[in-house]
């Protein structure tokens, strides 16, 4: 009853190695063909990107006695806030760098390069750039980093990160030898450039359903987006939103003030793309409330509500919250003496008290920690222990009392947006008979359809003054 569409780097893909070109839609594995013939004529746009992957090597040839290694964080923390095993072994990155030679190598294969002598037509990601255009972009630059990263525990295979090519086969080789470390290092598999069919996605809705045809989605490359996690997390809401469509549930959406998925769809779905889109925290207005710390407390309600999950899960968080909000209480009415904490605030170069004050007030000072506090102020160790507080709940505590007027600030903002997220657009508003709207606003509404007056400001050449005729024309 619904399709999703996740065709990544494959429709109608065409790797570029030198002077070769060969369909695929990445290495050894063959192009789709027909899928966007077919839904060209069925009424959608489509475009051509670009991505580029680089060279794979054996790591046994490297000597990593010339490489700064980098090792992992000392303790590493997980995305799941379930009580999971601490990460013990870690391999640890290295980087290194090119350097004049190198770039005189690659240089002379720029003739043979399809980035150069235009046989590529598609854009390429802008955050991720291929060696080639490292070069000539910034050719004021002698070296550029390398990261140099095993691809797992069972193989001796190393991705080598900052050196996206689609330089001929030979001339990659030879400049890599001249990398430090890189002396005696043998290719499995060569960078190459690809390019592939995507669809803009301003032909979506916020439940990445299309606008053209009903239980069609698109999740993914064929959105235009970059990068492992942004298709990740559309093919999850466009798998949560086939599941209701098909069973008559409501849509699953989630907010710019809710997630970063819902800032990525937004933007999508809104602005458009005409180049590799990756989600980076600036995109967000909403950056002090999207946090990583809070994210199960944005969430997990959600989540339990569509069915993922669990009860027990959501209870873990409900307890968290509860736990939280009792000890930042506790906390905000504790009277701190100054024999107490003085000797504390003068080792950290902070005003002293001269009288009695709550401890809440003294916690919001950027130079003091609750960890630091808790070790000087027995009687607040004491109701960590005796109320069984984790480290994260501690963490949660300290990050609302010291940062709760900026979140608060935020929050009002995000309700008072909300506001105009709540007016709907009828879907058959008529646009062209709008006489006070400026042609661009009619051209772009007319195209995106938003379903809000909130997504309606959103999208770029609108003003201010066209919302304020399009409420005119609503009667609001």
């Amino acid at each position: 009853k619904t399709v999703i569409l996740t065709n990544g780097t494959f429709l109608n893909g065409l790797i570029h190695l030198g002077d070769k070109q060969f369909g695929g839609g990445r290495a050894g594995e063959s192009a789709s063909f027909g899928i966007t013939e077919q839904l060209v004529e069925l009424g959608f746009e489509s475009g051509r990107m670009k991505t580029g992957t680089p060279p794979r090597i054996d790591g046994r040839t490297l000597d990593y006695s010339l490489m700064e290694a980098q090792y992992g964080d000392e303790n590493p923390t997980g995305f799941s806030f379930l009580n999971l095993p601490k990460l013990e072994k870690q391999r640890p990155c290295h980087i290194t760098y090119t350097n004049p030679t190198v770039h005189e190598i690659l240089q002379e294969g720029f003739e043979k390069s399809p980035m150069f002598n235009g046989r590529i037509q598609g854009l390429g990601p802008r955050y991720c750039p291929s060696i080639e255009d490292k070069i000539t972009r910034f050719a004021e630059r002698t070296r550029h980093q390398i990261f140099v990263e095993p691809e797992g525990w069972n193989t001796v295979e190393i991705y080598v990160n900052g050196f996206s090519t689609s330089l001929p086969e030979e001339v990659q080789q030879k400049a890599l030898r001249e990398i430090p470390g890189f002396k005696h290092c043998k290719m499995f598999r060569p960078g190459y450039a690809i390019e592939y069919d995507y669809f803009p996605p301003t032909q979506l809705k916020h439940t990445l359903e299309t606008k053209l045809v009903k239980g069609l989605f698109f999740a993914g490359q064929i959105n235009g987006t970059t990068g492992y996690e942004e298709a990740a997390s559309q093919g999850m809401m466009a798998g949560i939103n086939a599941y209701n469509y098909i069973n008559n549930k409501p849509e699953f959406i989630l907010g710019r003030n809710e997630a970063y998925i819902g800032v990525l769809i937004d933007d999508l779905i809104t602005k458009g793309t005409d180049e590799p889109y990756r989600m980076f925290t600036s995109r967000a207005e909403y950056r002090i409330l999207l946090r990583q710390d809070n994210a199960d407390i944005r969430l997990t309600e959600k989540s339990n509500k569509i069915g993922l999950a669990s009860d027990e899960r959501l209870e873990t968080v409900n307890s968290k919250i509860k736990k939280t909000g009792d000890f930042i209480k506790y906390i905000k009415n504790y009277g701190v003496t100054p024999d107490a904490i003085n000797p504390l605030l003068l080792q950290k170069n902070t005003a002293p008290l001269k009288q009695q004050i709550k401890l809440g007030n003294v916690i919001t000072r950027p130079q003091l920690s609750l960890f630091e506090i808790q070790n000087v102020i027995p009687e607040i160790q004491d109701y960590i222990s005796n109320n069984s507080l984790t480290e994260e709940i501690c963490e949660q505590t300290e990050i609302q009392l010291k940062y709760e007027g900026y979140i608060q600030k935020e929050q009002d903002v995000a309700d008072k947006l909300k506001r105009l997220e709540n007016i709907s657009i009828p879907p058959d508003m008529d646009y062209k008979n709008m006489k006070s709207i400026s042609i661009e606003a009619t051209q772009k509404l007319e195209k995106i359809k938003p379903t809000t007056i909130g997504q309606a400001s959103r999208i770029s050449g609108i003003n201010p003054s066209d919302i304020s005729v399009l409420l005119i024309h609503m009667g609001r």
